[in-house]
């Protein structure tokens, strides 16, 4: 999978994607990933990648020019089967939506800021717009970051365990049942006998009970939907 991600601020993805799960996905060839700085496209004289917003008002909006330039050269070179902005105004990450990125061979990220991109762009160039929550950020960075690891992580042969990710919350509308590990008695606290049982048709019923029962206390909305 290669994945271009489009920013202001590059330095900012820089720890994100060098460390733990991403760095190995980019060491064993299943990332490919590119950050590209939009200001090293901007013609403008004075380097500025903003401009005041038509019509008045508060906050800056990003040129339309620059982002153009970028998306039209990685465009040239390549198919891209989708080219997303990160914006609070986006369709919320869902669990169903990684598992449908993760398909894919070639994505652009583009990453906001200020009052968002000069509306053109998301008209004549992004694919799909996504947010991450209910919420702002100064910027679409750290949107591109929990969106790209929660995208490669599913990719076959980032984790150890591939069938690991299967078992997630949220892959089949239940959040996942309660985990322990050694030692089985701490502090007079004990691991449930089931799991220690060896029965694994019995653990695998009572993980599914616990799912359900976690779902219904945490996040009834679930199992409504």
């Amino acid at each position: 999978m290669r994945i271009d991600i489009l920013t202001i601020l590059p330095d900012l993805l820089q720890g994100p994607f060098s460390d733990s799960i991403m760095q190995r996905a980019q060491d064993k060839g299943h990332l490919e990933l590119h950050i590209h700085n939009i200001r090293d496209y901007t013609e403008d004289k004075h380097n500025r990648i903003d401009d005041y917003q038509y019509g008045g008002g508060a906050g800056m909006v990003m040129s339309i020019q620059p982002i153009s330039a970028v998306i039209e050269k990685l465009t040239a070179e390549r198919n891209y089967d989708e080219i997303i902005y990160m914006t609070p105004d986006g369709e919320l990450l869902e669990q169903s939506t990684c598992n449908e990125l993760s398909l894919l061979k070639n994505i652009i990220i583009l990453c906001g800021h200020y009052k968002g991109v000069d509306e053109r762009i998301r008209e004549h160039y992004i694919t799909r717009e996504i947010s991450i929550g209910s919420y702002v950020l100064s910027g679409g960075e750290l949107g591109a970051a929990v969106l790209v690891d929660s995208i490669v992580r599913l990719v076959p042969g980032v984790l150890n365990d591939e069938t690991s990710a299967l078992t997630d919350s949220f892959q089949d509308q239940l959040l996942s049942p309660p985990v322990y590990t050694r030692p089985p008695e701490f502090n007079g606290w004990k691991v449930p006998e089931v799991l220690l049982s060896g029965d694994f048709g019995k653990i695998e019923q009572w993980r599914e009970e616990k799912a359900l029962e976690r779902t219904k206390q945490r996040r009834p909305d679930l199992l409504e939907e």
